[in-house]
């Protein structure tokens, strides 16, 4: 009996794992992004959103020494688009574990706050460890990049950019559902 069992799982298995429904979104394009390539990409995007811009990051360094550096041109990117009518919201991590993030979080979402964008940081009891951004409900960029110096100027990094409305409008739910578990900065 043991024998026929032993032959049994192998097909069992197979037949749930083929079984299983398979879901794809439709999308017109997906373009890798790689290193350098992130920067170009993403800046351009934020520069041509016209209604709306979502960003959930585990990271954001904000240089006040470096005003040039590719994350401050980012964040520039988000304050410019809330300035021309863009609704612009962001999500951080904070934790109680990793100072560093928290406080480099922080002074970024206060300097956002201050231009109206709204800002809200993830509980502490969860690691958002997200990289993604989406731009107008159809054009996505999620990946392995921060926006802090070494991501973008340095790191190998891995990302797509996917253009789908139905692959925003997925990510877009998601990140409305830990918006609302977020704490949120207030203006100014």
């Amino acid at each position: 009996m043991r024998k026929k069992l032993k032959f049994l799982y192998p097909a069992i298995i197979f037949t749930i794992f083929f079984s299983l429904p398979v879901f794809a979104l439709p999308c017109q394009n997906v373009e890798v992004v790689t290193d350098r390539e992130y920067f170009q990409v993403v800046h351009q995007a934020l520069r041509e959103a016209s209604h709306s811009i979502q960003v959930m990051m585990y990271k954001i360094g904000y240089y006040e020494k470096y005003p040039d550096s590719p994350s401050n041109i980012l964040i520039k990117d988000l304050t410019e688009a809330k300035q021309r009518g863009v609704e612009v919201k962001v999500i951080l991590d904070v934790s109680d574990w990793n100072q560093k993030v928290t406080r480099d979080n922080k002074n970024t979402g206060r300097i956002l706050s201050k231009y109206g964008v709204e800002v809200a940081y993830d509980p502490l009891s969860v690691n958002t460890h997200a990289k993604l951004v989406i731009i107008d409900g159809i054009i996505t960029v999620l990946g392995s990049t921060n926006w802090t110096y070494y991501s973008l100027a340095h790191n190998n990094e891995v990302s797509v950019l996917i253009k789908s409305k139905e692959a925003a409008q997925k990510l877009s739910d998601h990140f409305q559902r830990i918006w609302k578990t977020c704490q949120h900065e207030r203006e100014g």
